[in-house]
Order: structure tokens, then C-alpha cells, then sequence
């Protein structure tokens, strides 16, 4: 075999063009398949990101829904980082009064006595207003949404969160479980994994005794709990964990898991879990402090005032809503204990998810719809009807007649 020295000069150029040739088409292909890739990739991308932009499950604003895809696509830090920026520049109002209206006027009772209706729980006693001097109805309950029996098995309050933002207004429901029932609607997105028996939209046969419904908690991802319903384990549930349990009866409590007499057995239904709980014993849990985030969620940061929402059960068995504007966590935990709950659990958070609406047809077994419901508090997002929408993929709660 001739050595390359002793090749002619012509056939050692035409070798070297030849390796030269392959080099710079290898490099060609290379290049063609990253073109190709990030080609495909920005058009799936804008794709998604077109969709979700009209995709109302994901928010009810434009921003909304597109913090949603960029979290949901692995930026839930760049979507945390760039709301506590936002939120940081706007800090709720200090002082001010609220806009008139706001603080609801009472509306007399018209509650059957105890010896005629059907067994109930006493009405709640009005809760204290935390701004002085307090606003004529601060604190007052009023009855709300469909009569069970004759009697109101729904009240409703409004009162300021604090005593230094006083020009906002949160709401809080009190539940007789007495006379109402508890389902937990399930979600393709929360928690996924379905079908389910109970999703959206609510059937007309369920809308016939419904009284009120409400959104449930985190998305799974950053609830730091799992979830149980229809007899399978969706995700594991965590063992200490904030939990809302629906049981074969329709009753309803919240506690920590394993603890509080929560465990499982044939008789649960359904397990909601999210963070840990808030309010225990009557009192707002121990080192709860705004700026603690590894046990309430790192969502917003917990010193952040946003849309929150919580849930818990009063010593005799009353379930009891907050949900409302200019709230941290610390805020919430204080209007749940003060409101009577003996243990409570924060819910979603945000503008676009907190929801709580009452229904009041004009017959006591008429069809509960967006047109006959009533927001807890007026500003919250996504109307009357968002429960009996086909689209609507997050869990919630439901309150129906017994």
C-alpha cells in the first residue's frame, strides 16, 4: 500500500476535498436538524400559547392565562418571581373607607323556631370587626341563598380584614351542615386523571337542591397534599396535611390528616388536601407569621396581600368560608378563627380563583343557575355560572339540601 507522500500531489488535493465535503455536509445536516427542531418547537409553542391565551379554565384575563401556560410548562419560578415583583409595586391601600355598599346592610332572619323545622344549628353569633370603630352591618349575618325546610341553612357577612386596610372588604359564609350536604366536584386539571362521577358542569339534577358552591384548593403541584375520592387514591395523601373530608352522609370536616380523628375508612368519600392547616384548638396556628412560606405555600410568598380563600368547621359542626380581597396569610388565619372555626385550612388563591356563590330560586326545588346566584363578594371573578360551565377543569365544593 503507497504511502500518502507517495501519492500524486492531484489525487492527495482530491482526498482532501473529499473529507472536506463530508465535514461541511455533516455540519449542513446538523444544522438542518436544529433549524428543524427549533422550528417545530416554536411552532408548537406559539400554538399552545395561542390556545391558552383563549382558554377560560386558565384565568379569566389575558395575563392570567398566560401565567398559567408559562407555569404549567415549567416557569412556575419565573411566574412567582415576576408576581411578587408585581405585587410588591402594588401594595394594597393603608386607611380609606370602603366604596359605599360594601359592607352589607343585615337582612332580618326568617328562621323557623327549632321545635317546628327540621333539625339545625343555632344562627351564628356576629363576628367582631377587627377596624374601629366598626361599620353599621360589619360582622352582621344576613341569610342568603335557598331556604332548607323554611329555614336558612346559608349566612353571609362582610367586614374589613384588618385594622389597617380599611378601605377593603372580605366576605364570609357560614354553612348549617345540618341541613346541608357536601360533594367535591373533581377536575381534568384538578386533580386530573378522571373521569369523574361529580365534575362540571353540575347536572340539573344536582342544581335542584343546590344552595351554594366554592372553589377548593391549590393545584396539586403546590398543594403539598393529596387527593381521594370514589374510592381511589388520586395522589398519596400526606400524613399531617390540611384536609377537607366529604363523608357518605354528606357531612363534611377539616383537620389535619391522621390527626383529629381524620383516617380512612368506608365511610369517606372524598379527601381534599392543601399546605397545612391555619386555624387549631380556636386559634391561628403556632409560628404562623406572613413571611413563612415551607408550610402555607411558596405560591406568592405569604407576606404578599392577594384574593385568598379559606375553609373551616366551627365546634358545632358549621362549616364557614372566607374569601376575599388584601389578604395574607396571617389575615385569613385571624378572620377564620375569629369568624368560630375551631380548625381551618387555606384554599386557592388569586384573583381569578376564588369563588364562592349562593343560589336562591324562586321555588324551593327550581334549578340552580348563573342567572339566580349571587357572589359572595361582588368583585370576585368568574361570575355566577362558572360551575356549570363544560370547560370548567378545577376542583370545588358544593352545599346542597339534605
Amino acid at each position: 500500500m503507497r504511502s500518502l507522500q507517495t501519492l500524486p500531489r492531484t489525487h492527495r488535493r482530491s482526498r482532501g476535498r473529499g473529507r472536506h465535503k463530508k465535514t461541511s455536509l455533516l455540519r449542513r445536516r446538523v444544522r438542518a436538524a436544529i433549524l428543524l427542531v427549533l422550528v417545530g418547537f416554536l411552532i408548537w409553542a406559539g400554538t399552545s400559547f395561542g390556545l391558552a391565551l383563549t382558554n377560560p379554565t386558565l384565568g379569566v384575563s389575558l395575563p392570567a392565562r398566560a401565567a398559567e401556560w408559562v407555569r404549567q410548562n415549567g416557569g412556575a419560578s419565573v411566574v412567582r418571581w415576576a408576581e411578587n415583583i408585581w405585587y410588591s409595586h402594588h401594595a394594597p391601600k393603608v386607611g380609606g373607607a370602603p366604596p359605599p355598599g360594601a359592607i352589607r346592610k343585615p337582612v332580618s332572619s326568617t328562621t323557623v323556631p327549632v321545635n317546628v323545622g327540621p333539625p339545625h344549628l343555632p344562627a351564628p353569633a356576629p363576628i367582631t370587626p377587627f377596624a374601629s370603630p366598626p361599620l353599621p352591618g360589619e360582622g352582621d349575618w344576613s341569610p342568603a341563598g335557598r331556604l332548607v325546610g323554611g329555614i336558612p341553612a346559608l349566612y353571609e357577612t362582610t367586614l374589613r380584614p384588618d385594622a389597617v386596610h380599611t378601605s377593603y372588604v372580605v366576605g364570609v359564609a357560614w354553612m348549617d351542615t345540618k341541613l346541608l350536604k357536601a360533594t367535591l366536584y373533581s377536575g381534568s386539571q384538578i386533580p386530573g386523571g378522571g373521569p369523574y362521577p361529580n365534575t362540571a358542569p353540575i347536572q340539573p339534577a344536582a342544581a335542584q337542591s343546590l344552595v351554594a358552591a366554592f372553589n377548593a384548593g391549590f393545584l396539586m403541584s403546590t398543594a403539598n397534599g393529596g387527593y381521594y375520592t370514589d374510592g381511589r387514591t388520586v395522589i398519596p395523601l400526606r400524613p399531617g396535611a390540611a384536609s377537607a373530608v366529604v363523608y357518605k352522609n354528606g357531612s363534611i370536616t377539616i383537620g389535619a390528616w391522621g390527626q383529629n380523628g381524620l383516617t380512612m375508612s368506608p365511610n369517606v368519600v372524598s379527601v381534599r388536601q392543601n399546605l397545612s392547616l391555619l386555624v387549631n384548638n380556636g386559634k391561628p396556628v403556632a409560628g404562623l407569621t406572613a413571611t413563612t412560606t415551607t408550610r402555607w405555600g411558596a405560591t406568592l410568598g405569604n407576606a404578599v396581600y392577594v384574593w385568598r380563600s379559606g375553609a373551616g368547621v366551627t365546634a358545632d359542626g358549621a362549616l364557614v368560608y372566607v374569601g376575599g380581597p388584601g389578604l395574607n396569610i396571617t389575615d385569613l388565619a385571624n378572620i377564620l378563627a375569629r369568624a368560630g372555626c375551631v380548625r381551618a385550612m387555606e384554599l386557592d388563591i388569586n384573583t381569578t380563583w376564588v369563588n364562592f356563590t349562593s343560589f336562591k330560586p324562586s321555588t324551593p326545588t327550581g334549578l340552580a343557575n348563573g342567572t339566580n346566584g349571587s357572589l359572595l363578594v361582588p368583585q370576585m371573578a368568574g361570575t355566577t355560572a362558572r360551575y356549570f360551565q363544560t370547560w370548567w377543569a378545577r376542583d370545588f365544593f358544593t352545599m346542597s339540601a339534605r
